[in-house]
C-alpha cells in the first residue's frame, strides 16, 4: 500500500450544500471560483511575490530553521503591523482585525 498525504477537504465536500452552509453559520466565506480563473489564488500569489522580491531574496539561508526566522520576522514585523494592502483599503492587515473585533456582532 502506497501512503499519502490527502488535503483536509476534499472539493467535493467543500463545495457541498452541507459545508456552504457550516461555512454561512460561522461567517466564513469560501473562495471558490471556475477552473482556470486566476483570481482564485491573486492574494495569496502577491503575498509570495511580496515575501520574495521584498525579503527573502536579501539573504542566503543556510538551514530550514533560519528561513523559517525570516519567513516569521517579516510577516510579524513587516507585513501584518505595517505593510500596506490596497485589498484593504490601503491598511495594514493588523489595522483591518483590530477594527473587525472592535464593532460587535449580532449574537
Amino acid at each position: 500500500m502506497i501512503k499519502v498525504l490527502r488535503r483536509p477537504v476534499e472539493s467535493a465536500n467543500y463545495t457541498s450544500d452541507a459545508f456552504g452552509r457550516f461555512c454561512a453559520n460561522v461567517q466564513i466565506r469560501r473562495s471558490a471560483g471556475r477552473t482556470g480563473v486566476c483570481y482564485n489564488n491573486a492574494m495569496a500569489e502577491s503575498f509570495f511575490a511580496a515575501i520574495k522580491t521584498e525579503w527573502l531574496n536579501r539573504f542566503v539561508f543556510t538551514t530550514h530553521a533560519k528561513a523559517k526566522q525570516q519567513v516569521i520576522r517579516y510577516i510579524e514585523g513587516f507585513y501584518n503591523p505595517r505593510r500596506l494592502h490596497s485589498a484593504l483599503g490601503y491598511r495594514p492587515p493588523l489595522e483591518v482585525i483590530a477594527e473587525h473585533y472592535s464593532h460587535p456582532r449580532a449574537a
